[in-house]
């Protein structure tokens, strides 16, 4: 059983917003796969599932995204879970797969790392830095621009395909496949 998590902040407030690209990515194998609601409120975050994969979106805001993980990975016995989160150090347009790692700073991870632990699969989807004097959290916590959306597009379509094609391949085969250096908006 794979437990596929898109890391962001619930209400409409933050969906646009860089952080929460990993919700988007959900969403989009939501749509693709037809998955089923199956969401308890112990799980602390919206579930869904077709066949033998979970798709989750945390409820619990980022910081706390852990308690959503940690209670889905107990209770369907988890033996594999993926991670789709921002990344600031990654230009928009690219995408890192990796397995585990420290949380770079971000939250959602430092919250899933301390309650479980590390060794997870990460699709880590670059959003670039601020390029003016604004707060990482401020930064983070915006929407994309209108010039960036076509990107962020193909980036989360991207992001998705990705994270079907590790639910069944080894991380090596799928670093392979989708290469760190390829920018998925210009080339």
């Amino acid at each position: 059983m794979t437990l596929i998590v898109g890391l962001g902040n619930p209400t409409d407030k933050y969906k646009n917003n860089r952080h929460n690209i990993g919700y988007a990515v959900i969403d989009e194998l939501i749509d693709d796969l037809s998955a089923q609601d199956i969401t308890k409120t112990s799980f602390k975050g919206l579930l869904y599932k077709k066949n033998d994969i979970f798709l989750l979106k945390p409820l619990t805001y980022m910081n706390l995204s852990g308690e959503s993980v940690l209670a889905v990975s107990k209770y369907y016995k988890i033996s594999r879970i993926i991670v789709i989160h921002d990344e600031l150090d990654i230009e928009l347009g690219r995408i890192k797969v990796k397995h585990g790692g420290g949380s770079g700073g971000h939250n959602g991870l430092k919250s899933i790392d301390s309650l479980l632990t590390s060794e997870y699969d990460r699709i880590r989807i670059g959003i670039s830095r601020p390029s003016d004097n604004r707060s990482i959290v401020t930064y983070v916590l915006s929407d994309f621009s209108k010039e960036e959306i076509s990107c962020v597009k193909k980036v989360i379509k991207t992001a998705a395909r990705i994270a079907l094609d590790l639910t069944d391949s080894d991380i090596k085969e799928i670093q392979n496949r989708y290469p760190a250096k390829k920018n998925h908006c210009t080339q």
